[in-house]
């Protein structure tokens, strides 16, 4: 029992390496197939659960068999020696059956845990996997509904597995003492559970039916939910939160419709077996009577029988049961293969080439060229020309297409249903295959001649990290956003806030550094957040930091520090910048102006407003479009104190080690509909 949570292994970067040890991986060839994989993986669960639940079944089983007898060779015999001994062996085994009961019941549960933590730790591992590519295959609410509701799916399955088999075995014990008394009995007694089940097996196809439905309503209700959060501020700042807010009622109110009709096809489902059992149980009385009224059976065997009837309807219900969930897990099966079977595009030169340290950076697409040991700040006319360029920079795939969801759009089924599971299927591997593609070939960015492509990507990440708007901050300690890795000491972790002017993140957690962040860093300000964030790039002191629009969210007093103290810091390293702010633009080496997607001028902040008309154009256009600050303009209860260079007084204590630069993801691409409104010019989307 001490192997929880339990050991996934994660997935190999080539997909050919997660063929060679296929057992360790899920099969994602069927649903049917995953479904029999993962429970293999709880199997000695179920064995548990099957060897303790023939004991827990054993008095519900055999006991009609030994109160039969001691009334025949007891009350009826007047006999009190046959009453004693056959009521003794009855005590002694539902002794035994409620002592191992707790055993059952832990067996159960574990596998039930195992079944469900596997399957988030699956998602998990295959999240780390396949990066940022993964949000471009499947919707993120779609992951989010395998890692929650489907992973608990599965470990319902493990549990009723374990017990079904252990219910079939009560159910041959009760069919061979019934055969030994009567064969007319024991035949019907043996038919009847088959028949139950094929009674009900009509129903099992509506049910499905709606239960598909209600999975992807749920689904789509929680991408919605993802988005509103991620996208909260600016939904206030442009006054859509109300209009969200009844897209979310309205898509609220079709999950319960749907949950309402899947939930009255399985309460059919439970009362045909309820009913058909009541009737079996009616039938092996009215025949066991009349075998008594012909004297072909006792008193005793009379009752035995009745008490088989009671008993047969657990292990027939449990039948039913098993049917159903196993219904519910293909349709859950189903969604997850679809997650679980993507692969990554990346794949290792067959010879790789070492990046040179402190070598000049060049993307041939724009023919941008930062030299090392400067501070480089990239103005563009356009955004995404500027963001595209990070993206390069760091070897992230562009997002060239929507996500292909795995859910079927309601109403649709039968043949319609198969063929669209086909064609999304098609999509999602000619997805996979462009992406493939694109990451095979020559990359276009070299570093001192050597392209990105030549190199393993791992290296790429650790030398060159990419920190973006959408960096994400996760719920956890203040120092785990920090310094995730655990890699700095208390100096390093002061500096980095510090270079971020994000020292009042700091003061405004109780406990300091094992001050709780909620997920999202919702507690915290936009502006408290991305400074977090670019603290925590700060920190990772890779030997090329690229850093978009990293003071969008903050005012211009903690702007003109960040840009400062980030100069400062990074004096002598390769930084990259893209920002139109003046703040930013003083502080920088050389600026590169991007006009129509290449490079239109180089040089000073100074020289190029005097020299470039393009490039006062957009530097000017963004000081007169700027809007209001958000985020620290919108916290009073952690402002950004203007002039405070001093570091906070940290009390707490961070553990020391050796300050790493190992690859730290910091970015992730934008929402889809957000990316529209960017393209639309809509400024505050942009900044968060």
């Amino acid at each position: 029992m001490h192997d929880f949570p339990p050991d996934v292994a994660p997935y190999p970067t080539r997909p050919e390496a997660t063929a060679s040890v296929r057992g360790a991986f899920p099969d994602t060839r069927s649903p049917a197939r995953f479904l029999f994989w993962l429970l293999g993986k709880q199997a000695y669960a179920m064995v548990g659960m099957f060897v303790t639940g023939m004991l827990v079944f054993l008095p519900g089983a055999a006991g009609p068999y030994f109160v039969g007898r001691a009334v025949d060779e007891g009350i009826t015999a007047g006999s009190w020696d046959g009453l004693l001994t056959w009521s003794m062996i009855l005590l002694g085994i539902i002794a035994v059956g409620a002592s191992v009961g707790v055993l059952m019941h832990t067996y159960a549960v574990h596998g039930w845990l195992h079944a469900l933590y596997r399957t988030t730790k699956l998602v998990t591992r295959k999240t780390t996997q396949m990066g940022h590519v993964l949000p471009q295959r499947l919707p993120t609410g779609e992951i989010l509904s395998v890692s929650s509701s489907d992973s608990d799916k599965y470990g319902a399955l493990s549990e009723v597995v374990g017990r079904a088999a252990a219910a079939l075995f009560a159910y041959f014990v009760v069919v061979a003492l019934v055969l030994s008394t009567s064969v007319p009995l024991g035949l019907l007694t043996l038919a009847a559970g088959p028949v139950l089940v094929f009674v009900a097996t009509p129903l099992l196809r509506p049910l499905h039916r709606r239960q598909a439905t209600e999975r992807s309503r749920s689904s789509e209700l929680t991408s919605l939910a993802t988005d509103i959060v991620a996208g909260l501020r600016i939904l206030r700042g442009i006054g859509g939160e109300r209009t969200f807010g009844r897209n979310y009622a309205r898509q609220s109110q079709l999950v319960r419709k749907a949950g309402v009709a899947a939930g009255i096809w399985q309460g059919a489902v439970e009362a045909v077996g309820t009913l058909f059992s009541g009737l079996f149980l009616v039938m092996l009385t009215w025949f066991g009577t009349r075998l008594v009224a012909r004297g072909e059976l006792q008193v005793g065997e009379l009752i035995s029988f009745f008490g088989y009837a009671v008993f047969m309807v657990v292990p027939i219900y449990t039948f039913f049961e098993l049917v159903q969930k196993w219904v519910q897990s293909l349709v859950s099966a189903r969604k997850t293969i679809a997650l679980l079977e993507q692969q990554p595009p990346w794949e290792e030169p067959e010879t790789t080439a070492t990046l040179p340290a402190h070598a000049p950076i060049h993307d041939e697409a724009t023919g941008f060229t930062a030299h090392p040991g400067e501070l480089t700040v990239v103005v563009s006319d356009l955004p995404d020309d500027s963001a595209a360029l990070a993206d390069r920079l760091g070897r992230y795939l562009p997002t060239e297409a929507e996500p292909v969801s795995a859910e079927l759009e309601e109403g649709v089924k039968g043949r319609r249903a198969k063929q669209t599971r086909a064609e999304r299927l098609a999509a999602r591997r000619a997805q996979a295959e462009r992406d493939a593609a694109r990451a095979r070939r020559r990359w276009g960015v070299t570093v001192g001649g050597v392209d990105l492509s030549q190199a393993r990507l791992s290296e790429v990440r650790e030398r060159i990290l990419v920190s973006d708007t959408a960096a994400m901050v996760f719920g956890g300690t203040l120092q785990q956003a920090l310094d995730p890795h655990g890699r700095l000491t208390r100096a390093q972790a002061e500096q980095a806030m510090l270079v971020a002017s994000a020292e009042d993140v700091y003061d405004a957690l109780p406990g300091g550094w094992q001050g709780h962040l909620d997920e999202r860093g919702r507690g915290l300000s936009g502006g408290q957040r991305q400074r977090l964030v670019l603290a925590r790039a700060v920190a990772a002191d890779p030997e090329v930091l690229v850093l978009v629009e990293p003071t969008s969210a903050v005012d211009a007093h903690t702007e003109a520090r960040i840009a400062e103290r980030l100069s400062a810091h990074r004096r002598e390293r390769t930084t990259i910048i893209t920002s139109v702010s003046p703040l930013l633009l003083h502080h920088a080496d050389r600026v590169v102006l991007l006009a129509g997607g290449t490079v239109a001028a180089e040089g000073t902040h100074a020289g190029l407003l005097a020299s470039s008309a393009a490039y006062r154009r957009v530097v000017v256009r963004s000081m007169e479009d700027e809007p209001e600050p958000l985020g620290d303009a919108e916290a009073p209860e952690a402002p950004d104190a203007p002039g405070t260079a001093e570091a906070p007084s940290h009390h707490e204590h961070v553990p020391d080690g050796a300050h790493g630069t190992g690859p730290l993801h910091l970015g992730s691409p934008g929402h889809p509909d957000t990316q529209a409104i960017i393209r639309e010019g809509t400024q505050e989307v942009r900044d968060v």
